[in-house]
């Protein structure tokens, strides 16, 4: 591997021990993830960002610019999906490794990466636990993969020569998308990410009542998902404001459920359960389109704030990526609202990490 050497002063590591520096490409779509990932590698002294792109097609044309010894990429690609560039890179350069950093976690996509010759594959929810000894594992000469689909006999990564195919030919493999199809020429996503902090109670429920209101007169469906104290606040304002909750949740268009109940649908040992919340919130979206068909639905929740409260902070992070994905799989709306207690006002870097995970924050 091309690598160079640095002498970095590092604690807990001698002055004068040398350190391989890994130049690495990230290639992911999603422009928050991104800059959380690039933030890590930046802490690190064995690792260098070379360089930072969002399509499949942009991928291939920088690997050849800056030759990097590690890329991590992101499957669902715009332009060229992660597996087809992939399998160009590997034609071009076969010296260079890859560790796919998606959500994807099906035991036949893996399978298809690693046969391919990626050498390592992390799941995007356990990034923050396994990514840096991943890259570590693949750089050494090893393979990773993330403990949440590890257990099986995973395929050898063959030699570069042993996966050429025909110029052109695709990897004939399904990759779930999680962005909406757009019409040709337009890259926007019309899926929203929202947060917004509170001081107190009133405030928040006056921030869910607007969303609410606004999306209910827009023809969405909306879904709340909060304590029974907000849910009633909300309840009894938007009546006041001429809004009939009783009808709109008969005819299924004003869905109100408990946090905590939502939470007990995914949580496992205190951990969120990707499988289970993408499984919940299928179920909510079929059961509003039996009754409305392909409308457009509308989420305000509390889910990842009711864990930072419990003091439960790297779930809030992680549940909050989760249902970024889930709002571009579905072109949602997602409002998101924090009530922050004075200890939370202290952690910032939970805080940015929240931040990050959403498109817009108020």
């Amino acid at each position: 591997m091309m690598t160079s050497e640095i002498i970095a002063i590092v604690p807990g590591i001698a002055a004068d021990r040398r350190l391989s520096l890994t130049r690495v490409l990230v290639i992911e779509d999603y422009e928050p993830f991104r800059r959380i990932v690039c933030s890590m590698l930046r802490r690190r002294p064995d690792f260098q960002v070379v360089g930072e792109v969002s399509n499949g097609l942009e991928a291939v044309d920088k690997t050849k610019e800056l030759a990097p010894d590690l890329i991590l990429m992101d499957l669902g690609l715009p332009g060229l999906n992660g597996m087809e560039a992939a399998r160009r890179i590997r034609t071009l350069f076969p010296a260079c490794k890859i560790i796919f950093l998606t959500q994807e976690s099906s035991v036949e996509i893996v399978e298809a990466a690693l046969g391919l010759g990626a050498r390592g594959y992390v799941v995007k929810i356990q990034a923050e636990k396994d990514l840096i000894p991943a890259m570590r594992t693949v750089c050494e000469g090893g393979k990773f993969v993330s403990s949440v689909i590890a257990g099986h006999a995973w395929p050898e990564a063959p030699d570069a020569s042993e996966t050429e195919e025909a110029p052109g030919t695709p990897v004939r493999v399904t990759v779930q998308e999680t962005r909406v199809p757009q019409a040709p020429g337009k890259v926007e996503i019309t899926s929203s990410h929202q947060v917004q902090f509170h001081p107190d109670d009133s405030s928040f429920i006056a921030s869910f009542v607007r969303f609410t209101e606004d999306a209910l007169n827009a023809g969405h469906v909306v879904i709340v998902v909060a304590t029974e104290a907000h849910r009633k606040g909300m309840f009894e304002t938007l009546q006041a404001r001429g809004i009939d909750c009783a009808e709109a949740a008969q005819k299924g268009r004003y869905v109100a459920l408990d946090v905590t109940e939502m939470l007990a649908k995914f949580m496992v040992n205190n951990v969120p359960d990707p499988a289970r919340l993408f499984r919940a919130a299928a179920d909510l979206v079929e059961a509003v389109r039996k009754k409305h068909g392909d409308c457009r639905i509308s989420v305000c929740g509390e889910c990842s704030p009711t864990l930072w409260a419990q003091g439960n902070d790297e779930a809030a992070v992680q549940v909050e990526c989760l249902w970024d994905e889930i709002g571009r799989k579905y072109d949602m709306e997602i409002f998101c609202g924090y009530v922050l207690k004075k200890v939370q006002r202290g952690q910032s870097s939970v805080y940015e990490r929240i931040c990050a995970a959403h498109s817009k924050v108020g």
